[in-house]
This record gives structure tokens, sequence and C-alpha cells, in this order.
């Protein structure tokens, strides 16, 4: 028997939610995949119809799930584009970090290694996160977050920041988001005490 309800809540980044069922009662746990013919990412507030079985424990789950056109538009603008939305923050820190680069090399003496170690590192980075958004689908093994954030301040934050919009991974979670943006700044920070007069000093002691 085939039920209609509305996907209540959804974490992409782990890749499961709960749906609402039209008829009422009880939300279903509903995992990324049990969904079939899947073209488009689930969001909330998207109609799905689904059946039901009963999981390990004897909790309901959903299963075959199909979605539907979201009243909200949801899926529509899902299957539009499939990056995050670019903030004022996101879009401009890139372009900070080489303005960055260049004056300091142009009036400090950083180390070298920092003009291979950032894309070098962005790219490992973007690497992991694609990995872990995959896990996240998977429902296997995942990139602890502590992980992501110790390979942003060391250098890889620009390949994760592109990760997180091209990906839409780790893209809504404020309080990881808070931490990554924290990363950012530290990590620009170190770069330009690397390049002042202050870290000669400082090595030379």
């Amino acid at each position: 028997m085939r039920f209609e309800g509305i996907i209540k809540s959804w974490n992409d980044d782990r890749g499961f939610g709960f749906i609402e069922p039209i008829q009422g009662g009880q939300e279903i746990f509903v995992h990324i995949k049990a969904f079939r013919s899947l073209r488009m990412r689930p969001q909330t507030a998207q109609r799905v119809t689904f059946q039901v079985e009963a999981g390990p424990q004897g909790k309901k789950r959903a299963i075959n799930v199909e979605l539907l056109q979201s009243p909200h538009g949801a899926a529509r603008k899902n299957h539009r584009g499939g990056s995050a939305p670019w903030g004022a923050a996101s879009v401009l820190a890139i372009p900070l970090l080489l303005v960055v680069l260049s004056a300091g090399y142009l009036f400090g003496h950083p180390p070298r290694w920092a003009l291979w170690a950032y894309p070098a590192l962005s790219v490992f980075t973007f690497a992991v996160y694609a990995f872990d958004k995959s896990a996240a689908q998977a429902g296997t093994w995942r990139t602890s977050e502590k992980t992501l954030h110790w390979l942003a301040l060391a250098g890889g934050w620009p390949g994760a920041l592109v990760a997180q919009q091209v990906l839409r991974h780790k893209s809504s979670k404020a309080e990881f988001r808070a931490v990554f943006w924290t990363t950012v700044v530290l990590n620009m920070a170190a770069f330009i005490f690397l390049a002042s007069p202050y870290w000669r000093s400082w090595a030379s002691m």
C-alpha cells in the first residue's frame, strides 16, 4: 500500500530525514537509499509517495519513495541548479586571499611553499568533501568535521569553500560554517604573520 506525504525535515549532509504522512500519524524515517529513480536531491516541503516497512528495531521507515512536484517549487529549484547560493563572504574570500598573497610576496618574505600549499591543499580538501558527501548519501563511514576544519585551517579552505557551494555539502549547517569561517580568518592571519618582519625576527632567535 502506497501513502502520500511531505518531507518534514531533511539532512542532506547525512542523507536522511522524516516524512509527514498526508493522512496524519507519526513521522516516518526515510533514508536516501529508500528513494528510487532519484533524479534530484530531496528537499524539505517536497511531496512524496512511499511504502512503509518495519526497521531493525521495529520502528517504521519509508521504502520505495518517489518524489513528486513540490507545491512550493522545491523540486524545480533543486533541479535548476545543484550549487548552493554564494553569499558575499563566499564570493569575496578567495579574491581576498589572492590580494593578501600578492601583497605578502611584494612587501614581505613569506615562505615560498605557501604558493603551492594553498592550491595543493585545496584540491585535496575538495576531494575529502566529495568523499564525505558520497559517504553521507551511502550511509557509510564519514570524515569527521574536526578533520575538515583542520584541513581548512592548514590552507585548504578555498577548496572547502568551493566544495560547500558546488557540492551543497556543509553549506547550510550554521555551527559548522561558523567554525569554518574562523579557520579562514586564522589561516589568513597566520600567513600575514609569516610575511611580516616579526616572523623573521622570531625565527632567527
